[in-house]
């Protein structure tokens, strides 16, 4: 009997998400219903443990743009929590793995940044409706 070429299942989620990503270099878990992912890893900002996420994302020129919405929970992410007390992260995009500072886009800047998050998540949109709190757009550059 062949090898199962995707072990892992079509709809991956959090820590299996993360597990196939890592074993494949992304060969899964990049591309996921029509978008495409990453993998932060954060610092626990009480426990100082690694905590890694997969996360929607688009490029902008050399940076990785991400959202802290959560669905649109009242309350933001862990990981953006985390960030907001140690910006310094890493990224896995596919095989690649690279150190990270993130800060918040605001102004115009989010506004551009968030329109391009919508256009492969229009989901965005929906989830800012549930919530008062603005959902932060995260812009990640290298380190």
């Amino acid at each position: 009997m062949p090898e199962d070429p995707n072990p892992f299942g079509d709809d991956l989620f959090g820590q299996t998400h993360v597990r196939a990503y890592r074993e494949t270099g992304g060969e899964q878990g990049y591309h996921w219903r029509g978008t495409t992912v990453l993998l932060l890893t954060t610092k626990g900002r009480v426990s100082w443990q690694e905590r890694t996420t997969p996360l929607i994302f688009r490029a902008d020129g050399d940076r990785w743009v991400v959202v802290a919405s959560k669905g649109g929970a009242p309350e933001h992410p862990d990981w953006y929590k985390n960030m907001a007390r140690d910006p310094h992260a890493m990224v896995q995009v596919k095989d690649e793995r690279i150190a990270v500072r993130a800060y918040d886009a605001e102004g115009e800047e989010r506004s551009r940044l968030w329109s391009l998050m919508t256009e492969v998540w229009p989901a965005y949109d929906e989830y800012q409706r549930r919530t008062d709190r603005q959902i932060p757009v995260v812009v990640l550059e290298r380190a």
